[in-house]
């Protein structure tokens, strides 16, 4: 079989399977080697893959205008991500100045003991999770107090972090509130609840496993002086409005979701409430003040050093970093949506699997794939899920086999791949190296096991599978 194939118009070239498996290896490795070997950030390895593919690209024959393209096409499919980040960033900065992070920071400590500090980390955020229905709403909020709590304990801010990522990736999974859940029942034409009672069969299991590795864990945690819990809560109650009121928008943003008002419109409103709710409580606080705060963050004067570096942030510039390096990745994976590459893989892989045990990896490994190569959770639900539906239902499986699949292997995965929008958010959000959080982030490990191994004991249907 020739590597170089031309399209039957001979007007733009067509990559085959073997070229496209190369040129996926090849940006694999470029940015493997930079990112986890040299450790630099991610964004220059993005752009230098990017670039070189477009390159590529040109010499093999595409137009600079279907290069563009591409890039433009890709940027398309973030633009709700990226104006989702933007909005967070404000979140964080107004729930610093109204209090409402601070205030769970200082009940967390009066409640929280070191030794279940982890299992119960996990847990808040796995029904947090559920009950906002955004894993990056949680991770935003819970889990800059979480992180911030772990720290005054002496806990390794990865492990922390990894806690939060698996509660809140498990929350939002089996939550009927959540897109990424919603978008996956639509790929396989089946309702929301009978795609989530699948999902269990395979989450319950994982976090139950998370739950014990993580009290595991947390009973080697050592003993802190309780000195240092003390004067944490007296510079959070010197610093802060501590109240039950500052977290009244905690209890606005579930309300809005249960409502299921869109990510953008909440977020937006429940920063408006907070600074709000600042300002009543401390009138004094000009305009200017507040709008200087949306846009730099908030920044903390308390002379507590460490209060002081954990709750000075947030922002629309602090997340303008993590803006440049999901752009570069958006733009990446939209070279390699135009080129038909990833496609290539998909037909490929949905063209030689005769079993559902080998249909259910094939569909897994892709959307691992897309997650590598695109970093896009949404593409990784999409793509695999229109390609692989026809051979589910050709094998006689369930639709239900296949939209857990795409939850578990595609949005739970997202999170551990350092450069995904997922991946991006966290580390800007809890403001961690990825690479650190992501050998504690245990779920959407054991998820992904889990899906594959139940899809070597699925049973066909006695019929065809219909919606």
């Amino acid at each position: 079989m020739p590597i170089f194939k031309k399209s039957s118009q001979d007007a733009e070239p067509s990559f085959s399977f073997g070229e496209s498996l190369a040129v996926l290896i090849v940006i694999l490795c470029i940015l493997g080697y930079l990112i986890i070997f040299k450790q630099q950030e991610p964004q220059a390895p993005l752009f230098i893959a990017f670039i070189l593919l477009a390159v590529y690209g040109k010499l093999r024959g595409f137009k600079w205008d279907t290069v563009m393209e591409g890039m433009r096409s890709g940027l398309r499919a973030g633009v709700d991500p990226l104006v989702i980040f933007l909005s967070i960033g404000v979140l964080i900065a107004t729930w610093i100045f109204s209090g409402t992070i601070p205030t769970i920071m200082y009940f967390g400590f009066k409640i929280i003991s070191v030794q279940f500090f982890l299992p119960t980390v996990f847990i808040v955020c796995t029904l947090v999770g559920v009950a906002c229905g955004s894993s990056f709403t949680t991770v935003s909020t819970m889990g800059i107090a979480f992180i911030g709590i772990g720290a005054t304990l002496k806990i390794n801010p990865g492990l922390t972090a990894g806690v939060i990522v698996s509660g809140a990736f498990c929350g939002s999974n089996i939550s009927p509130l959540s897109g990424t859940t919603n978008l996956a029942a639509s790929v396989g034409q089946i309702s929301i609840y009978e795609h989530i009672r699948s999902l269990l069969i395979t989450d319950i299991p994982a976090w139950a496993i998370c739950v014990v590795l993580y009290t595991v864990l947390g009973l080697n945690s050592k003993q802190v002086s309780l000195n240092a819990v003390h004067q944490m809560m007296n510079g959070l109650a010197d610093g802060f409005w501590i109240s039950g009121w500052a977290l009244l928008p905690v209890v606005l943003l579930i309300i809005l979701a249960i409502l299921q008002v869109p990510a953008i419109p909440s977020l937006g409103l429940g920063s408006l409430f907070a600074a709000a709710l600042g300002w009543i409580h401390a009138p004094s606080t000009s305009i200017t003040a507040i709008t200087k705060t949306i846009m730099m963050g908030y920044v903390s004067h308390t002379g507590n050093k460490t209060i002081d570096a954990l709750l000075s942030k947030g922002g629309i510039s602090s997340m303008l970093t993590s803006l440049a390096l999901i752009v570069f990745a958006l733009a990446l994976g939209g070279l390699l949506i135009k080129f038909n590459i990833i496609n290539a893989i998909i037909d490929h892989l949905s063209g030689i699997v005769k079993t559902a045990g080998r249909l259910t990896l094939a569909t897994a490994i892709t959307c691992i794939g897309v997650n590598l190569m695109v970093g896009e959770h949404y593409l990784a639900i999409i793509l695999p899920g229109q390609s692989f539906l026809p051979a589910f239902d050709k094998l006689g499986l369930k639709r239900k086999y296949l939209t857990r699949i795409l939850n578990d292997a595609g949005a739970a995965v997202n999170a551990i791949v350092p450069w995904s929008v997922s991946g991006v958010f966290i580390a800007g959000a809890l403001q961690i190296n990825p690479l650190k959080f992501i050998p504690w982030a245990f779920f959407p490990f054991l998820v992904t096991i889990l899906t594959i191994i139940v899809g070597f004991f699925l049973k066909p249907s006695k019929q065809k599978a219909t919606v």
